[in-house]
């Protein structure tokens, strides 16, 4: 599990592709990666990878990215010299300043908008049309990694809008974002099963007999 409050970023140093999967290697310029051990959890771009190797002077690690997760997400698109958002699991004990992610990716949204007010960035995101019933104002989506709150929510376009403030932005690779640009999102697991939970009752009711 993880808290949506990315630690950082670091650098894809390789990508290696392979039948049915990726292997990239992340380097560990910032000691994020200083007591991972292999089989560790840990969340690139918001999508939880499991480490599969270490360097032994601990300088990179690597992970393995499955087709599917190829599929969702943007990690496919990943090239040497890419800044990635990190973050590590949630340990018990620990202070959780963001909301509860799994690291598994819904799928890719694209910036459609993108403004700044003074240090903050605003932006607008298009939302795939079936996913936008997991979405209302003051909720939160986990985007490339990122707990953040939904300010505004338009149904009828498919569109939310988050805004970045000056701290996320020196902490994250969202510093470099462009017009267009894809991320990857996370719904909150607790909506996706209430919103589902109640569509269920309601199409069996319908689907009564008088």
């Amino acid at each position: 599990m993880y808290t949506g409050i990315v630690l950082g970023t670091e650098t894809i140093l390789s990508v290696q592709e392979h039948e049915g999967h990726h292997r990239i290697a992340v380097a560990n310029t910032q000691g994020f990666f200083d007591d991972a051990f292999l089989g560790a959890s840990i969340a690139i771009d918001g999508t939880c990878l499991t480490v599969c190797n270490i360097d032994p002077n601990k300088a990179q690690v690597s992970f393995d990215i499955a087709a599917q997760t190829l599929q969702l997400t943007t990690l496919a698109q990943l090239k040497v010299g890419a800044e990635v958002n990190v973050e590590r699991s949630f340990k018990m004990g620990m202070e959780n300043g963001g909301h509860s992610l799994y690291g598994h990716i819904e799928g890719t949204c694209q910036v459609i908008e993108l403004s700044r007010l003074g240090e903050t960035l605003h932006l607008k995101l298009k939302i795939p049309a079936e996913k936008m019933k997991y979405f209302f104002l003051k909720g939160f989506i986990g985007l490339h990694g990122c707990s953040l709150t939904v300010n505004q929510v338009n149904q009828q376009e498919s569109y939310i809008a988050v805004d970045l403030i000056p701290e996320t932005l020196r902490l994250t690779n969202f510093k470099a974002l462009q017009l267009g640009d894809q991320l990857n999102f996370e719904i909150d697991q607790t909506t996706r099963t209430l919103v589902d939970t109640i569509e269920g009752i309601y199409q069996n009711k319908l689907n009564i007999p008088a």
